[in-house]
């Protein structure tokens, strides 16, 4: 029988203890803690400049935390360490492409510089190309000749590349119209189901949420208010925040259904 992620029981894979971060004096996030199961999708909910995407640089180790501890399988994460690196898969607001590369060149760099064959390389982006739904064509073209979609396949490919333990996502659907983002987040949706990966996705949209994770922690101003399931926010809220934010999204959240 597999473990449920969000049994207890599960040692936590991810996890912040009472992590504080600064900005000069004030409190910029903190303390929070938060722990992520192995194999577990959470979704970090919010207002903009609740504090979400600066959670997702604690846990990669982008941003040092001032105050507290960051775990990454129960000891202190070293983000200087490559190989600790490797384990984490990270997609950026907007994609991040680097503009003077192909859209197979963005997703190779890491493999070439790891060393990998041609050939290798060649049959991992034929295997994204077929998970991201990406036309083979448009591996050869640059980002500002990409659609806006296409970039964003080309992102999650290229977070993809090493078939990392880890993935970390921080907006990565923002700004699309509403069919793309659909056709992305069953893509998502598959990517996060490949070898029981362990995802933390900070989104705006509930919808969004739900759709691609079982747990939801909900943030204002740098601290998680609440987390669970939808239904635990909708039937338990912890305070009359926890109904607003729900309420203000929730007709849009369940046409698509939840999250397995």
């Amino acid at each position: 029988m597999i473990p449920d992620p969000m049994s207890r029981d599960v040692p936590a894979l991810l996890e912040l203890r009472s992590a504080v971060k600064r900005h000069g004096r004030d409190v910029e996030i903190g303390p929070v803690s938060l722990a992520v199961a192995a194999g577990e999708t959470v979704a970090l909910i919010g207002p903009s400049g609740a504090g979400k995407s600066t959670v997702l640089k604690l846990l990669l180790g982008l941003l040092a935390h001032d105050a507290g501890e960051v775990l990454l399988g129960g000891a202190p994460l070293d983000a200087r360490d490559l190989a600790v690196r490797r384990r984490f898969g990270h997609v950026v607001q907007g994609g991040g492409l680097f503009p003077h590369l192909t859209a197979a060149e963005n997703v190779g760099l890491v493999p070439r510089f790891l060393g990998w064959e041609p050939a290798r390389l060649r049959t991992r982006l034929g295997e994204l190309a077929a998970l991201a739904r990406l036309p083979e064509a448009a591996l050869a073209r640059f980002p500002s000749e990409l659609s806006g979609g296409q970039a964003q396949r080309v992102g999650l490919m290229r977070a993809l590349a090493l078939d990392p333990e880890v993935l970390l996502l921080d907006e990565p659907l923002g700004a699309l119209d509403p069919l793309t983002r659909a056709e992305l987040q069953d893509d998502l949706r598959t990517a996060f189901a490949g070898a029981a990966r362990t995802v933390v996705l900070v989104t705006h949209d509930l919808a969004e949420a739900v759709f691609l994770a079982r747990r939801l922690v909900l943030m204002r101003d740098g601290r998680i208010v609440q987390q669970g399931a939808l239904e635990d926010l909708v039937d338990h809220p912890a305070d009359s925040f926890v109904t607003r934010f729900v309420h203000a999204q929730r007709a849009l959240a369940l046409p698509r259904g939840r999250a397995p």
